[in-house]
């Protein structure tokens, strides 16, 4: 069965544009191949954060995962950083890897533009996520259309390191893009972010999901209600498609068009749609929350599963580059 690796930061509760963009597509994968899904918490390091609040939202990421039908029976789950091997690995790597092709990722070069001192955490990204990736020895890789430059570069750094110990060891995963199209915010603008407060979340109570659809914007042809508009150009509208039936995004995209509805009773149907869609992940989402040894004993065991795959690859990783074994103890003698 083909192995698949994906990875997440723990930036809190998952939001739709989570759901929609990337965690429906693992949730299908896990009944069809040996899937790994982690947790980065390192990755999440090269940006300001709180320190209180990593552990925090490593738990609520973790519940958001299995609530929205992460299967820990199917599907190995685990944080990053508890299998070590991980950090191991990714020195390795960075022996092997070009500087210019590090300078070169684009989004290296965007988040660079704005910080007036670059860690060099933020210039080795791709080479940590080349590490999760090979450390499994996956096979595919599920990525969205901005992260297929990094995963071109996972490949280089496993031909370059294979090469150079004369080994045919790592595998060149293969990019599984996804097909669900760029999920943008609710200022229709930007794509959706918990930090820019254009999201909606998948365990949201109906009330709240209603206070951020109320101000997202439509539509900007539609000054008043009876002004018609195109739907096509309208971000809720792409939401209606995949929180509405047939006949109810046929419905708005009429009723948009001939001014029949305002831009709220477009919001409500909307709201309705999502609030129904994700009330059994709410419902999975406050039964974890209320057990979090639960969900504490589902990361261990995952952490467990992984470690040994993990320190399988370090063992054969180390003997290829001709690393000395450590020596094991004897314990005293008198």
């Amino acid at each position: 069965m083909p192995r698949v690796f994906s990875g997440i930061q723990p930036s809190g509760e998952l939001h739709i544009g989570n759901y929609l963009g990337a965690v429906r597509n693992w949730i299908d994968l896990q009944d069809k191949h040996e899937c790994l899904i982690s947790i980065v918490d390192y990755h999440s390091i090269t940006q300001d954060f709180d320190p209180s609040e990593l552990t925090t939202k490593t738990m609520d990421m973790a519940i958001s995962l299995l609530a929205a039908g992460i299967d820990p029976e199917k599907c190995t789950l685990f944080v990053q950083s508890h299998v070590p091997e991980h950090t191991e690995l990714s020195w390795i790597l960075t022996t092997v890897t070009p500087l210019g092709e590090l300078e070169r990722m684009t989004q290296f070069k965007d988040k660079s533009r704005r910080q007036e001192s670059i860690p060099a955490g933020l210039l080795n990204y791709p080479i940590l996520q080349a590490a999760d990736i090979l450390l499994y020895r996956a096979d595919l890789v599920p990525v969205g259309e901005d992260q297929v430059q990094h995963l071109e570069l996972v490949r280089e750094i496993a031909r370059k390191w294979n090469a150079r110990y004369k080994a045919d060891f790592f595998p060149e995963p293969k990019a599984m893009v996804g097909t669900a199209k760029r999920i943008v915010g609710l200022d229709g603008e930007t794509k959706m972010s918990k930090s820019l407060g254009n999201t909606i979340g998948i365990v949201d109570e109906p009330e709240r999901i209603w206070e951020q659809l109320k101000p997202a914007k439509t539509d900007p042809a539609r000054v008043t209600r009876n002004d018609p508009g195109d739907p096509e150009k309208c971000n809720l509208y792409t939401l209606h498609h995949y929180f509405s039936n047939e006949a109810t995004v046929n419905n708005v995209a009429d009723q948009c068009r001939n001014a029949g509805w305002g831009c709220l009773d477009c919001k409500k149907v909307l709201a309705q749609g999502i609030s129904s869609h994700l009330e059994p992940v709410r419902e999975r989402g406050a039964e974890l929350r209320a057990d979090p040894g639960r969900v504490a004993e589902i990361l261990r065991d995952g952490a467990k599963a992984a470690g040994r795959l993990a320190r399988e690859t370090m063992s054969e990783v180390r003997e290829h580059m001709g690393v000395m074994r450590a020596a094991r103890s004897q314990g005293s003698h008198t």
